[in-house]
């Protein structure tokens, strides 16, 4: 019988994946820590295995994040305001799979070394005005 990853299991997992490669842990290398093959870090973040409690705060420990880092956003379980901000955004899967890309680490990485909180905020508004600036472009050129 094949079931598919139950949706908070393959949120979790992704979530592990990202904070995974924001550390600079190759699946490999989050294994040996874990006492795991790499494979099964692979099942993990994909969901097909699910990761038990215990085995998660290993993980959280490893990759330094409190455990619910990894439930952030996760289906059904979401406050109030972050479901209002996923409707109005893009799904947590498609911001899992930006941040799995070449592009997307290297901007949190280079995002995360920025300490001044005013020079942060005028990047994320920066961003949002060419991405607003790209959505008219697109727009108008149908």
């Amino acid at each position: 019988m094949n079931q598919s990853p139950n949706p908070v299991d393959k949120h979790v997992g992704a979530r592990v994946k990202m904070r995974r490669l924001l550390m600079g842990f190759s699946q490999e290398k989050l294994g040996e820590a874990l006492g795991v093959t790499f494979q099964q870090v692979q099942k993990y973040e994909k969901g097909a295995n699910r990761i038990g409690a215990s085995r998660l705060q290993q993980i959280s420990k490893i990759l330094q994040a409190p455990p619910s880092f990894f439930f952030e956003g996760a289906p059904g379980a979401a406050a109030p305001e972050a479901a209002v901000f996923q409707e109005e955004r893009a799904p947590a899967d498609v911001v899992s799979d930006f941040v799995g890309t070449a592009e997307g680490l290297q901007l949190n990485r280079a995002f995360a070394r920025i300490k001044n909180p005013r020079i942060r905020r005028r990047v994320v508004d920066l961003i949002v005005v060419l991405a607003d600036g790209d959505t008219i472009q697109s727009d108008s050129a149908e």
